[in-house]
């Protein structure tokens, strides 16, 4: 990293400390206050309609297949950062046994130019674009490269890749190494200097992957990787405010179905009472039925009674006389 790299991460570290701590700050102020609302009942309402929902839904996501989606979630992120840490350290070293993926920083090799022939007498189509992913592999030795080989080679701390277009074999000048001369397949001309082949890395042999350059270079600086930071800080603390807040629901929940079932024994009490009265009334009701056709027959005994004894008194009377 440049001095100027160093001078951009630490006031982006800075700003992120500062807008994650203001960030902690409202997101612990807020889980407070919904915890708080949630004891105070405010969210009665909404948390038993959820538990109905779910109680009613049969098609429940497992709990271990959140987990593996968060576990995946992890890998990737954890691939990515990997990924891109590599490209990083390895981007100024030679390649060795195992291949590089580079970044490509210019569109010097995006296209052929009309009036580079070679490119169409050689059917040469391994052009590639800015912000490509190209992978290059080692180097082969000095005397096997040739002419329209395309490789990976320094100038001024800064990195290239161009295409050989011509080869300038020891001579008087330089007896003991070769002169490679590059070129960019949409410039026009070749580059100023000769290259030696001490200044190159790798040798690249076609193999690209279009645009995905721009987003790994947006990794590898310092915004980069506090973006990863900031999705590292999320994926730790979003659970342990998930669990907080779901924890409240929970005990708040056993209250509600406490309540609930209160309210409904309470209710089923009413309704056997209700029906126990209206009963005992109609008890009450139907004795009071009884008695009085009791009275009713007491009544009819007692009035033959009467008339009886008045005929039997009428008959001794006329007997006597």
């Amino acid at each position: 990293m440049t001095s100027y790299d160093i001078y951009v991460f630490i006031l982006c570290f800075i700003v992120f400390t500062l807008l994650t701590t203001v960030f902690a700050c409202m997101l612990t102020m807020m889980t407070k206050q919904s915890i708080r609302l949630i004891d105070a009942g405010t969210e009665d309402e909404r948390i038993y309609k959820e538990y109905l929902k779910k109680k009613e839904n049969s098609k429940k996501m497992p709990g271990w297949l959140s987990v593996a989606f968060t576990a995946l979630f992890a890998c990737v992120f954890s691939v990515i950062f990997a990924f891109t840490l590599v490209i990083q350290l390895s981007e100024n070293k030679q390649t060795r046994n195992i291949p590089t993926w580079r970044v490509v920083y210019s569109d010097s090799m995006s296209a052929k130019y009309e009036r580079n022939e070679y490119l169409f007498k050689n059917n040469l189509n391994d052009q590639f674009s800015r912000f490509d992913m190209v992978i290059t592999y080692k180097l082969p030795k000095e005397e096997d490269l040739k002419l329209y080989d395309i490789v990976v080679y320094e100038v001024d701390n800064t990195l290239l890749i161009h295409r050989i277009v011509g080869i300038e074999e020891p001579n008087a000048s330089h007896p003991n190494e070769r002169y490679f001369l590059l070129q960019g397949d949409l410039v026009d001309r070749a580059d100023k200097f000769p290259v030696r082949y001490s200044q190159m890395k790798a040798i690249y042999r076609g193999e690209h992957v279009p645009f995905i350059g721009s987003f790994v270079i947006f990794l590898q600086s310092p915004a980069g990787y506090l973006c990863l930071l900031l999705v590292l800080v999320e994926m730790i603390a979003s659970p342990i405010i998930t669990k907080q807040i779901e924890k409240a629901e929970a005990v708040r929940l056993a209250l509600l179905k406490k309540k609930r079932k209160e309210e409904e024994e309470k209710r089923a009490q009413a309704e056997r009472e209700a029906q126990l009265k209206a009963q005992l009334e109609a008890e009450q009701a139907l004795s009071q039925d009884v008695l009085a056709q009791e009275e009713k027959i007491k009544d009819a005994l007692a009035g033959k009674n009467t008339l009886r004894v008045a005929t039997i008194r009428v008959t001794r009377m006329r007997g006597g006389r």
